[in-house]
């Protein structure tokens, strides 16, 4: 590996690595398949093929819950496996430098799970940097963070949406919630289950949100013909899902993060208001492609909405221009092992 530089992009549902120069080498779902506890069955997306699937004695499980390491174990097994798959054995000598994109409204506790992630690892790398999520999100859309401009940013991603204003390389301000896709896709099967006695997996929830879902309400209702278990019989039928239902189902959440928008914009300072009026508001995130979701924030705010270009890997090409070019290296958080703190790189 080299001196090898390397960028986390650590998601609840998905894991991406980048490599210095090299561009995108892991992109797959962050969850792992244990056996009897003990046993790595698969990683990745063969493991996610395998949830909901999966035998007694197999568990499946999503390492990170909300934005933060929540078992750290199994996060550390799947982080070694990764590596071994990517590298074969992990070697003693010139251990990587890693940067690690982290959300910005968690503890401090919280951001030291990510570094002993790496340190606790096979690799055993003590070069890690943290990054504030939102500043890659903004690199990643091409913009520049490092000047005074304000920029306003909506990341919403699997179980969190976060929102954040930046300036001079820097977070103003930044609230996270604990709504994201994953909640959209549970509120779908609760409300599936409820209305057509039917029980649906997370999987068919997806699927639907990803064809019928919609920030506002439709014009033209489009219905889509799913797959599931009678509540009542317990027998496998066949149901019809129509866009109305899924927006009942929806609205709530999309009225939560529009909450946290209108929040951060009335404690956002006059001169970065006036930036955030020019240039509009910057959405990214997996849900980000749910349809109509600019139309939404635009009747909410009156403010412009930009929606980022290839939302799912925002915060990954973000990674990848602080490795790349000279001018952001300087954006991460250094860690010095002694004494467990942060501090801003000099």
């Amino acid at each position: 590996m080299g001196t090898k530089v390397i960028g986390i992009d650590l998601g609840t549902k998905v894991l991406k690595l980048y490599r210095k120069n090299d561009g995108i080498i892991y992109d797959e779902q962050n969850v792992i398949a244990i056996e009897d506890g003990r046993k790595i069955l698969a990683i990745g997306d063969e493991a996610a093929e395998m949830s909901e699937k999966a035998p007694e004695g197999i568990e499946v499980v999503y390492p990170v819950t909300n934005g933060i390491i929540a078992d750290s174990g199994k996060m550390i097994k799947m982080f070694n496996k990764i590596f071994e798959k990517l590298y074969g054995a992990p070697k003693k000598a010139h251990k990587p430098r890693f940067i690690i994109a982290i959300p910005t409204d968690i503890t401090e506790v919280d951001k030291r799970s990510f570094v002993d992630l790496i340190m606790s690892s096979d690799l055993k790398s003590n070069k890690v940097s943290l990054v504030d999520k939102p500043i890659c999100v903004a690199l990643g859309a091409g913009l520049d963070v490092t000047n005074a401009r304000g920029i306003m940013t909506v990341d919403i991603g699997a179980d969190t949406t976060e929102v954040s204003i930046l300036s001079l390389g820097g977070i103003v301000l930044s609230k996270l919630i604990n709504v994201g896709g994953n909640d959209i896709d549970e509120s779908i099967k609760l409300y599936v289950k409820k209305n057509y006695n039917l029980y649906i997996g997370s999987k068919t929830a997806e699927k639907i949100k990803k064809e019928l879902a919609c920030a506002v309400p439709l014009s033209e209702v489009k219905t889509i013909k799913v797959y599931g278990r009678d509540v009542v019989k317990g027998l496998p039928i066949e149901a019809e899902i129509s866009s109305a239902m899924v927006y009942d189902a929806i609205e709530n959440h999309f009225g939560a993060i529009v909450d946290a928008v209108r929040t951060i914009l009335e404690r956002t300072p006059p001169e970065i208001s006036s930036d955030i009026i020019d240039s509009g508001i910057y959405i990214t995130g997996g849900s980000a492609n749910i349809k109509d979701i600019d139309k939404l924030f635009n009747q909410k705010t009156d403010l412009k909405i930009n929606l980022i270009p290839d939302p799912d890997n925002s915060v990954v090409k973000g990674l990848g221009k602080i490795m790349d070019e000279d001018k952001f290296e300087t954006l991460p958080y250094v860690y010095h092992q002694t004494n467990y703190s942060i501090r801003m790189k000099d």
